[in-house]
């Protein structure tokens, strides 16, 4: 392990300690390529042994497209910039251990106490890190019936503040998809659907919605990805690509699901953080357990496709910047 503070953020403000792995540490200082991952999955997704296994075949899965894992959490005061086997069964086993998003943050490190990322935290602390690519099997949106819960998911928020390329399998049915991609657009944060025409809906290959974008060549869409932040783009640069047809599940049924659980939540009166977790364990019931299958896919086909591009986008800018030294030559 090394370790690295994020930097000072002033006069009498603590540096934000990062621990590296040594695999992570030496691929960043490489110029290699280097996905982050949410550590939510491992405590808060199944049951040991499943869920240390299944963090592993992300990790993998990562590696097999040719860039580095380093799977985020929080512990002893510092922000884990990559685990290691032993780090992923002690999350994996070990009980009550915190959700923690970007807002957490701050109260968990400065507690001393071990939390488990999601989008949103995994973002800063990639950012932090130096790390440009992050994978997720879905990200948050805004919730159905926002306009008068004003549940909207702080992954959206975290977008447009932190400078990361985000692949994903697009976002959860159960929320308002087309209200999540109005929410993008509004703060410019691109969507490009890499390899289909549709923006995907998790365990679904299409949301009913059109991508804004779509690019099926991983060079272009490195340098898709450049060239918003060279515009002077602050946001993410959201990518999506779909489960595969084998492993995914009709859209119709998973919304005949979420509409009949939407009711009976309302019925029983949950809502807040508790009605996520309602709605997807109804859908899982609805399809016979297709859709925690589906899942499990679903961050396997991601990680892959974003260590795909993220070694991609390294050798584009490894060329780029060759290129620019021969054009420059040596200062007189």
């Amino acid at each position: 392990m090394s370790a690295l503070g994020g930097g000072p953020l002033g006069p009498g403000v603590p540096v934000v300690p990062l621990v590296f792995t040594e695999e992570v540490s030496e691929a960043l200082h490489e110029g290699r390529a280097v996905v982050a991952l949410e550590s939510n999955v491992i405590t808060h997704g199944l049951p040991y042994p499943d869920n240390s296994a299944t963090a592993r075949k992300v990790e993998d899965a990562v590696r097999a497209g040719g860039a580095v894992p380093a799977t985020v959490c929080v512990e002893d005061g510092a922000i884990r910039i990559g685990m290691t086997d032993a780090d992923i069964d002690r999350f994996a086993t070990r009980p009550g251990i915190p959700k923690v998003s970007s807002r957490d943050l701050p109260v968990v490190l400065a507690r001393g106490g071990p939390g488990a990322t999601t989008v949103a935290s995994s973002l800063v602390a990639a950012e932090l890190a130096g790390i440009r690519w992050f994978s997720s099997a879905g990200i948050g949106g805004v919730h159905r019936g926002a306009q008068q819960s004003f549940d909207i998911s702080s992954d959206l928020i975290q977008f447009t503040r932190s400078r990361l390329a985000v692949v994903s399998a697009g976002a959860k049915m159960i929320l308002d998809l087309g209200l999540t991609l109005e929410y993008l657009e509004t703060h410019c944060v691109p969507v490009v659907a890499y390899g289909s025409d549709d923006f995907p809906a998790f365990y679904c290959r299409t949301s009913g919605h059109r991508a804004p974008h779509r690019v099926d060549d991983p060079d272009v869409l490195a340098r898709a990805v450049e060239t918003h932040w060279a515009l002077g783009g602050r946001t993410s640069f959201l990518i999506t690509t779909p489960v595969s047809e084998a492993d995914a599940i009709d859209s119709g049924e998973v919304d005949a699901a979420i509409t009949e659980a939407v009711a009976a939540a309302a019925r029983e009166g949950v809502s807040g953080q508790g009605l996520t977790k309602y709605l997807m364990r109804a859908v899982d019931a609805a399809t016979d357990g297709r859709a925690a299958r589906a899942n499990m896919a679903v961050l396997v086909t991601c990680a892959e496709a974003a260590g795909r591009l993220a070694a991609a986008h390294s050798a584009v800018v490894r060329e780029e910047e060759a290129g620019h030294d021969a054009t420059t030559g040596p200062s007189s």
